[in-house]
């Protein structure tokens, strides 16, 4: 007689095993530890062997606790999440300001893994591997042409401290391969792009996330500016998605005064927690821009929230991602983690500004995709806050709750039919292809580049330079046609100038030149040169 096995066994399954993953929760919120199976807890014990015994088809444990414990904090929130330990390094390494590796900084370029700049002071650095040069083999395994991905050369090229990996190295203009042993080391990693003297007087920095390093890196920068003149200074952190929380209040601790609330925390199972400004500020004083867009998040909020409430300095750009939900993690034996949302953060005013989440993952994720829909990113009239969500500065000024930091200023996104040939041309990829490929063939010839200073000055994109330009242009289909191309032909020289001197110099090299042409940019120094 056959045996039938009941179809709904694996549904009921899963809400038995999500059960015991929020009862290991509780036990791990009390003890400080965590044991998927907890001892004593046989029902599931004997589910899990009844399952693995008598199910249809192979079943793996493993997979079915990922599944659940994923599908799980799926229906809490869009921020508590489980990384598993595969994924565990790539997602921390940012975070951690270190990483342990061979130390390149690397982009694929025509299935080939070349070399943007070698990482200073550090192993590659260190044994003559150079910028420009393409890694064609690794541990003697071919990595050229085969599609390989930025995440499987990282594998690859990571690895623990002191360990050793070979390479074999393509370099223009020498015969053969160069082979190299690598010993891996802990190299940095950095939250801020750049730092520099925008103009006299006038100071930038650019944060592109929240790091353990990140208020280090601000104090020297700040401390460096200062020497160099700065009076005012513009903090750029668009698309910055956020990191950890003490980091953002050490960083809006360098503007606020002391005894300035930066922000609290509270949460149902987490007592409030207040957060406020030392006597340690460098900038506690001096005209203040901070820009921030639709991928300003977390961690960036609070700056820029704390900034704001306390009228310090003005908001420019868009309104921000919206994440105000505070998360703590959980590590497991085997080396994944689970990121919990335990409390709410808010601003110095009471605003919490975390945006809805009650539609679903997909429609949160989508946010942007519907701001634009809505032209909210061309038109600040088209954001409608309720009077709820409405709060005062001490001086008086509106400030919003409920779906990211309004900007004081607002920043449309550029558009412009005087554009419509840049456009093109970014969006089809050739200018930063252009770049690399013309940093290539001349490499040796702009080694006199020490600086950006040097190169900002010394270096400018001919009219001969152009003109090869324009011939690949149209030879990948894209027309230099138009009534005005005056702005377009300004902005693709000026973005090829900048991407030259990313390859050359690194961020040093590339935002310098490519702020002359950036609309909040260029609002920010207005902003700063119009206040006495």
């Amino acid at each position: 007689m056959e045996k039938k096995t009941n179809p709904y066994l694996p549904i009921w399954f899963a809400m038995v095993l999500a059960g015991g993953i929020l009862l290991g929760l509780f036990i791990a919120s009390r003890t400080g530890s965590f044991n998927f199976l907890p001892s004593g807890n046989d029902k599931i014990r004997e589910v899990i062997s009844y399952v693995e015994s008598n199910y249809v088809d192979t079943l793996s444990k493993k997979v079915l606790e990922e599944k659940a414990i994923t599908g799980l904090l799926e229906k809490l929130d869009p921020h508590s999440v489980y990384i598993s330990a595969e994924e565990f390094h790539e997602a921390n390494d940012p975070l951690l300001g270190s990483f342990e590796g061979i130390g390149v900084q690397f982009r694929i370029e025509n299935d080939t893994v070349t070399v943007i700049n070698p990482v200073s002071g550090g192993p590659s650095e260190k044994l003559g591997v150079r910028a420009g040069d393409r890694i064609v083999r690794v541990d003697g395994k071919n990595i050229a042409g085969i599609k390989i991905t930025n995440n499987d050369v990282m594998r690859k090229l990571k690895g623990p401290k002191g360990t050793k990996v070979q390479v074999a190295i393509f370099r223009r203009g020498t015969p053969g391969l160069l082979d190299f042993t690598i010993t891996r080391d802990v190299i940095p990693t950095y939250s801020m792009d750049v730092a520099y003297m925008a103009a006299p007087g006038i100071g930038y920095i650019r944060l592109n996330n929240f790091s353990a390093t990140t208020h280090e890196e601000v104090h020297q920068a700040i401390e460096k500016l200062l020497s160099n003149g700065m009076k005012k200074l513009i903090l750029d952190l668009r698309g910055n998605g956020g990191g950890y929380l003490k980091a953002a209040i050490d960083v809006a601790d360098e503007f606020l005064s002391s005894g300035n609330l930066i922000v609290y925390t509270e949460g149902m199972h987490h007592d409030k927690e207040i957060a406020k400004a030392t006597s340690d500020g460098l900038f506690e004083i001096g005209d203040l821009v901070v820009l921030v867009d639709e991928g300003t998040a977390s961690a960036a909020e609070i700056v820029s929230g704390a900034i704001q409430d306390h009228d310090r300095g003005m908001i420019a750009g868009r309104r921000s991602f919206g994440k105000g939900l505070v998360q703590e993690q959980m590590d497991f034996k085997d080396g994944s983690a689970v990121r919990l949302t335990v409390a709410r953060y808010y601003t110095p005013t009471g605003r919490c500004i975390q945006k809805s989440y009650k539609d679903g993952l997909e429609n949160y994720n989508s946010d942007y995709y519907h701001r634009f829909m809505k032209g909210e990113l061309e038109h600040p009239d088209s954001i409608k806050f309720p009077d709820s969500l409405k709060y005062k500065t001490p001086k008086g000024r509106t400030v919003y709750g409920g779906g990211g930091i309004m900007p004081d200023v607002f920043i449309p996104l550029e558009k412009d039919s005087a554009l419509y040939f840049y456009n093109q041309c970014i969006n089809k990829g050739i200018v930063y292809q252009f770049a690399f490929d013309y940093t290539d063939r001349h490499r040796s010839g702009m080694l006199h580049f020490k600086t950006a200073d040097q190169f900002e000055k010394g270096f400018a994109v001919t009219d001969a330079i152009y003109i090869d330009f324009l011939k690949i242009a149209s030879e990948k289909g894209i027309k230099r046609n138009g009534k005005d191309l005056t702005k377009s032909d300004r902005y693709v020289k000026t973005m090829i100038k900048a991407y030259i001197g990313r390859n050359l110099l690194d961020n040093d090299g590339f935002f310098p030149v490519m702020n002359t042409i950036d609309p909040a940019f260029i609002k920010a120094m207005e902003i700063l040169e119009k206040k006495k």
